[in-house]
């Protein structure tokens, strides 16, 4: 079998086993009692699973206190991240792709590197967009990475 490393955004609720099932309509195993402790996953798409606590618990955390690897994870699915620190109350990060570039002579580069493509992180604040913004020590740093918009 494979390694993967997943990064998707799912509702969670605590939820034992037994009660897991129950909400499912599903009979619980003979030799199971249903008493261990769990989260009752709904994806985007509507599917619904169930996952142990500490399964669950070592590999999520709430978007409102996400990593800055798990914002740029959340930034490559098409969301937009801010820190809960940052003042301007409208600013934030997103992916910006197709990036162009206009030249002196007033003509326009869609830059598109076969190796490195044509996105950038932008910076969008109260005073318009930074594109190829670059993140602080304390950005990459903190915990306090959140979902926006």
């Amino acid at each position: 079998m494979k390694k993967y490393l997943r990064s998707n955004v799912v509702m969670a609720e605590p939820m034992n086993l037994g009660a897991y099932n129950a909400y499912r309509g599903w009979k619980l195993p003979e030799n199971e009692t249903g008493k261990e402790e769990g989260y009752h996953l709904v994806y985007a798409d509507g599917y619904e699973s169930w996952c142990p606590k500490t399964a669950f618990e070592k590999v999520s955390r709430e978007i409102n206190c996400m990593t800055f690897g798990q914002a740029i994870e959340a930034l490559k699915m098409g969301k937009r991240c801010a820190r809960k620190g940052w003042n301007g109350k409208e600013q934030y990060i997103e992916l910006a792709t197709h990036v162009s570039y206009m030249d002196p002579d007033n003509k326009i580069h869609n830059v598109n590197h076969s190796q490195m493509g044509n996105k950038a992180i932008a910076f969008v604040g109260t005073s318009g967009i930074q594109l190829g913004w670059l993140a602080s020590q304390s950005d990459m740093l903190s915990e306090d990475w959140q979902l926006v918009g």
